[in-house]
């Protein structure tokens, strides 16, 4: 009995307090379950908080969803998805000890990773110098009629910021302006209509949702928005860091032997990163 236990700790990869590979995988599997659901828990409360808003100031939702890009959102969709395809191929390389697909995998992982980042840049730099920012840093200046990277829409009319002047500046007149008797409700708590909440779409535009004046507290959505997504971009971070690893991995040699469970876990985490993303784009993009 001695004998054969000493046998199986000529694995390299096998830690001394485990008496099998099979045991090592499956204490190693369980224990990446526990932190994502850790994950979850954590984000989780913060889609709380989004629904909480959601409800109760469902004009600055409406309002918001304007300046985010669709498109851009989709392209990030459909990257992370191929994400998660190559990971699950990368894992299945280092099952069949295919180190060469292995490495192809992750770095196809880590081109999709920075592909997803690139494409954030590029929204956060756009909602930067709108001046579309979180908190006491929203300060808008959106020029009408530009529709890309998330910009206001000509049926948006952006409010001057509190203590500003009444005017935007000359030569800046927009495409539907607001009723000069239009007041933006005290209380945000308001009942859906057909049209949508009171007081924000034009029944003469068509019935649709667009906004003819910029609702109290704006800033709530753009706080929610880059507090989400920022954390998200955190987590796309600490899996590209953790890819990196695994390319260090497959260079001296670990997955040669068929030993495949830091690749597994790795994928398990990334799988997560990928539908918190979805939710996300769901949620913020396209529900409005």
């Amino acid at each position: 009995m001695m004998a054969g236990h000493a046998e199986t700790h000529h694995d390299p990869h096998l830690a001394h307090h485990f008496e099998s590979p099979a045991q090592q995988y499956q204490s190693a599997r369980l224990g990446m379950w526990v932190f994502l659901v850790t994950e979850i828990l954590f984000f989780g409360g913060l889609f709380c908080a989004y629904a909480v808003y959601r409800a109760n100031h469902p004009e600055v939702f409406i309002f918001g969803h304007h300046f985010l890009d669709k498109n851009l959102g989709a392209l990030n969709t459909v990257v992370l998805i191929c994400s998660s395809l190559t990971i699950a191929w990368a894992v299945r390389a280092a099952q069949l000890k295919q180190i060469r697909v292995l490495k192809l995998m992750l770095v196809l992982t880590l081109v999709c990773a920075f592909t997803f980042l690139g494409v954030k840049y590029v929204e956060y730099s756009h909602k930067w110098h709108a001046g579309l920012l979180w908190a006491r840093s929203y300060a808008p200046q959106v020029h009408h009629g530009e529709g890309d990277h998330g910009a206001a829409p000509e049926s948006v009319q952006m409010a001057p910021p509190a203590g500003s002047a009444s005017e935007a500046g000359a030569g800046t007149a927009p495409a539907q302006p607001a009723p000069a008797t239009a007041a933006t409700p005290e209380h945000s708590n308001i009942a859906p209509a057909a049209i949508g909440p009171a007081g924000l779409a034009d029944e003469a535009a068509g019935g649709g949702d667009e906004i003819v004046a910029e609702p109290k507290n704006a800033q709530t959505f753009f706080s929610i928005y880059f507090l989400m997504t920022g954390l998200h971009g955190i987590h796309v971070l600490g899996g590209i860091g953790a890819m990196f690893w695994l390319l260090v991995c497959a260079r001296r040699g670990d997955f040669d032997t068929g030993h495949f469970t830091k690749v597994d876990m790795v994928a398990l985490y990334w799988h997560l990163v990928d539908l918190i993303w979805i939710y996300l784009f769901l949620l913020l993009y396209l529900i409005h």
